[in-house]
């Protein structure tokens, strides 16, 4: 097919757009390089540096679909300064699925992400159909751009799959977290392990879970990248589906952090302080949705994940 992938300089997009060449596909990405990198896309793809308001210029009628990883996504920078949230992940959404219209385009994969559900109610995994409340201004612009694709499914006939992330985490064919600022706990753990930082933060002892510190489901951006290709052969003309990818089970701050001393093997100094206001106790993913209409699962485990981005954080080769 050909593609376009939105945001593929950036590390979500830029492994699936890896993956989608190997696949055989052709692929256009579409990224201002605000906060992605030149190197980051593979070779064989094209790159064409443009915001999402210039989508009606990058495509045509012969873009097979779209994958759609572009947007901001700090949730505390959300909160101190929402505007170029709504303005790009809404605003820059809503230009992008206006190309789509124009052109004839009918198939899209979007990156949404767990954030829509905001402060679960229950330590019990989150389900599609649990309610989504978002409590930051980026959890409701991921989640407004939802309801847009469900309205342009129902009004236009697009098909679209929004596939909810919970913390993705790992290195694949080269690729890795490079943010600026870094909110991440596993970069930011393995910058510890650097000797670039002095100590890693503990945000929180006193939730209610087996260790005192917060649950997070922790999958490896190479098993969230397959999950892409296969919602993307999956996507049915007029329907729009909501998934989440998650493994189905959480791992405490503390037992990150015990991962990351295993694999560098390296002692990690961490300081405890308060919890961060408005950081949930539990957020783990329900995958049943993700078996079933994917065929997919996470196939690598917590070390295996860190292990890949310490390699990459190190330089290594990666294979």
């Amino acid at each position: 097919m050909r593609l376009l992938v939105t945001g593929g300089a950036g590390y979500v997009g830029s492994v699936v757009t890896a993956l989608l060449l190997g696949a055989g596909h052709e692929v256009t990405v579409l990224d201002d390089l605000s906060t992605g990198h030149r190197d980051a896309v593979p070779e064989g793809a094209r790159l064409v540096v443009a915001d999402l308001a210039d989508a009606a210029d990058v495509l045509d009628p012969s873009v097979d679909a779209v994958l759609h990883f572009a947007g901001k996504s700090l949730v505390g920078e959300s909160v101190d300064s929402p505007e170029p949230y709504w303005r790009t992940n809404a605003g820059g959404s809503l230009a992008l699925l206006e190309a789509l219209r124009r052109h004839g385009v009918r198939r899209m994969v979007f990156s949404s992400s767990a954030a829509t559900y905001g402060d679960p109610a229950s330590p019990e995994p989150i389900a599609e159909t649990d309610p989504a409340v978002p409590t930051n201004p980026y959890g409701a612009s991921k989640l407004a751009v939802d309801h847009m694709l469900e309205s342009w499914a129902r009004a236009y006939g697009l098909g679209a799959v929004s596939l909810r992330y919970f913390n993705v985490a790992g290195a694949h064919l080269g690729l890795g977290e490079r943010h600026a600022p870094e909110t991440h706990l596993v970069p930011n753990l393995l910058r510890v392990a650097a000797g670039e930082k002095e100590s890693a933060d503990v945000y929180g002892t006193d939730y209610p879970t087996r260790d005192g510190t917060a649950v997070r489901d922790y999958l490896h951006v190479a098993d969230l990248a397959d999950a892409h290709l296969r919602a993307l052969e999956r996507v049915v003309p007029g329907t729009h589906r909501v998934i989440n990818l998650g493994t189905g089970g959480g791992h405490t701050v503390r037992e990150v952090l015990d991962a990351v001393r295993r694999v560098t093997g390296l002692p990690v100094p961490a300081v405890d302080g308060p919890r961060r206001p408005g950081d949930p106790a539990v957020l783990v993913a329900a995958n049943a949705r993700a078996r079933r209409e994917l065929g997919w699962a996470p196939t690598r485990t917590l070390d295996e994940t860190v292990a890949d981005a310490w390699e990459f954080a190190r330089g290594l080769p990666r294979t």
